[in-house]
């Protein structure tokens, strides 16, 4: 499967280097990217043909990965409408929806939209994707091939939950870097110095996700195991929900996910 890549950023450089170690060959990547220093790398990097502009070459593909930022997708693309005949194109760009990357490329839809977060920088993803519906089964295969090779992958019956995975998971590191940096002033409060409150702060969190994910009791069960009546757990979480942090959590999820769709309404406009 060849593979070009519009867009050699951060992104770009974990799919590249994911699909690398699963064993993709280097002449079968292809990168065009119009910064030379970030060609230089990826380059230096993968071995990859990395390129200022689309050219025949790049062209000449099966995938195409529309790794730039929103605001920049409809200059980007211009090159490509109305010279695509037969490949599938998965756009990571959050907010953008089909219909508008459709239009921008003269109306081709074989086009798949995915969310990947950034933990993909570590082959921890997850990846929202939704296909058009003329993309067949092995449309969605090769999709859905790239993305595992960052990370788990989850289907939506819907492009409109796409919105709300951006506002998840896609937005979702940040909240929880959010919650363990305050884990960690706590620490520091408490009398630990930075470097041990890092490392108390980052491996509960850690450890903890690690058993809810290897465990397939509800969530409401594993925090009541770790909870004494009258203990200290306790007194933590009743100072959280007198605080109504679960409630400004939801609250957060929720405005993010407005957002995208207001971004998605905004730079799909004429």
């Amino acid at each position: 499967m060849k593979i070009t890549f519009i867009g050699g950023g951060n992104m770009a450089k974990a799919l590249i280097g994911g699909l690398r170690r699963q064993g993709y060959s280097a002449p079968g990547i292809q990168v065009v990217e119009p910064l030379a220093e970030n060609r230089e790398k990826l380059s230096e990097e993968f071995s990859v043909r990395c390129v200022e502009k689309l050219d025949a070459a790049a062209l000449n593909c099966e995938v195409l990965v529309l790794a730039v930022k929103p605001q920049q997708m409809r200059e980007a693309v211009a090159p490509l409408s109305g010279k695509l005949s037969r490949q599938l194109v998965i756009s990571i760009a959050a907010g953008l929806r089909l219909k508008d990357i459709s239009r921008w490329l003269g109306g081709y839809r074989q086009l798949v939209r995915s969310m990947p977060n950034t933990p993909a920088l570590i082959g921890a993803a997850i990846s929202g994707l939704f296909a058009d519906e003329s993309v067949d089964h092995e449309g969605r295969d090769k999709a859905e091939k790239i993305l595992r090779a960052v990370g788990n992958t989850l289907w939506l019956a819907e492009e409109a939950e796409m919105d709300a995975v951006t506002a998840v998971s896609g937005s979702g590191p940040a909240y929880v870097f959010y919650f363990i940096e305050a884990l960690q002033q706590a620490a520091v409060e408490l009398g630990f110095d930075e470097s041990e409150a890092r490392v108390l702060a980052i491996e509960t969190f850690v450890g903890a996700a690690r058993l809810a994910e290897q465990t397939p009791e509800p969530l409401s069960v594993l925090r009541e195991r770790v909870t004494s009546k009258g203990g200290t757990t306790a007194a933590a979480l009743d100072s959280f929900n007198a605080s109504g942090i679960s409630a400004a959590i939801v609250s957060g999820v929720r405005a993010a996910d407005a957002r995208s769709r207001e971004l998605g309404d905004m730079l799909g406009q004429d």
